[in-house]
């Protein structure tokens, strides 16, 4: 038995995360049609984007699919009246109180998910009422805690407090990461990174490409007095850590960032002036494959780390 599997009707508890300039209506469905639970990030479209990306999902796939909301997203309420009218049976929120729309979600028919980085906010996700949390360790890409809590930490203290069910993210894109915290308690994970590196992702093959090429120690978690981004270091990254250095003012920080850096970087292609948000395990991505291949190797390898721990005596 497995919570993840029985609470969203799928066959391996693998989750896609929902990434802005990445996650689209392709990506979703291949990730959905593969066994996983498949994504649209709504934080990168406009509303009429997003209904789009949801009718092209549900003529792709007969599998369930969801739709990540940033709760900061300015059109929030109108993607809300979207996914209920068309029909949508799974909501991941992330960064802002879920206590706003839960319950009206939860009303709908809708299954409701909150993405956290701590235990304080996982604890009160649950208030909440949602049906499960996912804790993300800040090795993740894009935005994430300001408390710098690793995956390997956090996910024990949530699973220690919380009584709903618990997915693991941040540094997760092989099957022994998946074993690895599901030992820790964790009811099934939510992968970003290495799905931006796969065929269906919708962010530009250069940044792709840059992913792949990437080691260990090529991102930062940098921005926090705005909002905590890991960034892989090209030259904007540079500029920023470059202006760091002056001890610059939040409205001096918000003038460096401007505007879109996101969108001409991860969408664009831009590699120089772009923000290029990916996490830590990108130094361990070295292909860009679909996105079924990439649950078909996790599943495997975590079949096979299972088999080798139980081969293990202390």
């Amino acid at each position: 038995m497995n919570k993840i599997k029985e609470l969203f009707n799928i066959q391996y508890p693998i989750i896609q995360g929902g990434m802005i300039w990445a996650s689209g209506w392709r990506l979703a469905s291949a990730v959905s049609n593969s066994g996983g639970l498949g994504l649209i990030g709504s934080g990168s479209m406009y509303p009429d984007v997003l209904r789009e990306h949801i009718q092209k999902c549900k003529k792709a796939t007969s599998k369930p699919f969801g739709v990540n909301i940033p709760m900061l997203y300015p059109n929030l309420e109108e993607a809300i009246q979207i996914i209920i009218e068309e029909g949508v049976k799974i909501v991941f929120t992330s960064a802002g109180n879920p206590k706003i729309y839960t319950p009206y979600l939860k009303e709908k028919g809708i299954t409701v998910v909150h993405v956290v980085s701590s235990l304080k906010f996982a604890l009160k996700a649950q208030e909440a009422g949602v049906d499960a949390v996912v804790a993300e360790g800040f090795e993740a890409g894009g935005h994430n805690g300001r408390d710098e809590t690793t995956t390997l930490a956090l996910i024990p203290m949530v699973k220690e407090k919380i009584n709903v069910p618990l997915i693991a993210a941040g540094g997760i894109a092989t099957g022994a990461a998946m074993y690895a915290v599901m030992a820790l308690g964790a009811d099934g994970v939510q992968v970003g990174s290495r799905f931006v590196a796969s065929d269906e992702a919708s962010s530009h093959i250069d940044f792709k490409n840059m992913v792949v090429e990437a080691k260990e120690g090529d991102t930062q978690l940098t921005l926090k007095e705005l909002a905590p981004v890991r960034l892989l270091k090209n030259k904007f990254y540079q500029d920023v850590a470059a202006l760091y250095a002056t001890a610059p003012s939040i409205d001096e920080l918000k003038t460096l960032l401007g505007r879109a850096r996101a969108k001409r970087g991860m969408f664009e292609g831009d590699l120089t002036e772009g923000e290029l948000e990916i996490g830590q395990v990108s130094g361990l991505i070295h292909e860009i494959k679909p996105a079924g291949i990439i649950i078909e190797d996790m599943v495997k390898e975590f079949k096979v780390t299972k088999n080798r721990m139980e081969q293990i005596t202390l």
